[in-house]
């Protein structure tokens, strides 16, 4: 037995739907259903009612349901004290962050917290975007950062957890310019000659904002994929080789438009093809007797008292 799955159920015994309860924890329907029965052939009993809307727990589930939070409690209680022992003389800060941010944002609003809040140690885990918003559902850092676009929301519990907003981030197109310093693919392209387009892979966060921008564009833009990777860094490389266009952070690319060595691909009478996304922080709340380490809870304050806390 799994503790997600204790995790899983207590979900859907608040939510009573299979389908909100997946979203919260960030799987699909098909898996999150393979988990409870799982739990329920460990269990060796149905725990859910299956043939009632909404979905209502069997009395097993009922008890099963009053244990798991006492279990869950329990073991976020051993986890803060093993988590005390291991940063004893240390309260190392740990903060998980999808990579794009952790090659870009992170390390210069590191640097600003540090003029501004005072020194800090942290410890950096970075991951693709599901993976780092995993890393915190599951209590495996003090902070998730992440970019934010309403299109794209993260589906955590605001019961469960808090957010403010760091700062903003704005994606648009680029490649490399030419001896004459202008771009190389001047976006639209025309139909019979698409300009070569350097994409995101299936499911990268970044690549359905981008797809976004293009849906949006009120003109049609022409591009033939020819690359993709999961990360903005890895298309940053690939267009200043001359490969394509690439839709990046501008916090990717400042040091790029200072030299010239990449220029914007869209001209300036083209509209709508940049997008705004906010870049956020967030943490689970603490609850009962966990009380989170003294640094993080102490820039936590310093954050909420410079944003919006949601």
């Amino acid at each position: 037995m799994e503790t997600k799955w204790l995790e899983d159920f207590v979900s859907l015994a608040e939510t009573r739907s299979f389908s909100r309860s997946a979203q919260l924890r960030h799987v699909t329907q098909p898996a999150f259903s393979r988990r409870i029965q799982a739990l329920e052939a460990w269990a060796g009993t149905d725990l859910v009612d299956r043939s009632s809307y909404p979905t209502r727990l069997t009395p097993a589930g009922e008890t099963l349901y009053s244990q798991s939070l006492e279990m869950l409690q329990a073991l976020q209680s051993t986890r803060a004290m093993l988590r005390g022992h291991s940063a004893a003389g240390q309260d190392v800060i740990e903060f998980a962050v999808p990579h794009t941010l952790a090659f870009t944002f992170f390390p210069a609003w590191v640097s600003s917290l540090r003029e501004k809040f005072g020194p800090i140690k942290s410890r950096l885990i970075a991951l693709n975007v599901h993976d780092a918003v995993m890393r915190l559902v599951e209590g495996g850092c003090d902070l998730l950062i992440a970019y934010h676009h309403p299109s794209q929301p993260f589906q955590l519990d605001a019961d469960r957890y808090e957010m403010v907003t760091l700062g903003q981030e704005i994606m648009s197109p680029y490649c490399k310019a030419d001896s004459n310093g202008e771009p190389m693919f001047k976006l639209p392209g025309r139909a019979g000659q698409p300009l070569p387009y350097l994409g995101y892979a299936p499911g990268a966060y970044l690549g359905r904002v981008t797809e976004l921008i293009l849906k949006q564009s009120g003109t049609a833009i022409h591009l033939d994929r020819v690359y993709e990777t999961d990360m903005a860094e890895g298309l940053k490389v690939m267009a200043l080789e001359g490969h394509g266009v690439a839709f990046l952070p501008h916090s990717a690319v400042k040091k790029e438009l200072r030299s010239r060595r990449l220029v914007s691909a869209a001209p300036p009478e083209m509209k709508g093809l940049e997008m705004m996304m906010d870049v956020r922080a967030y943490r689970e709340k603490p609850l009962g007797k966990e009380a989170p380490k003294g640094t993080a809870q102490a820039l936590w304050a310093y954050l909420a008292g410079s944003s919006t806390v949601k």
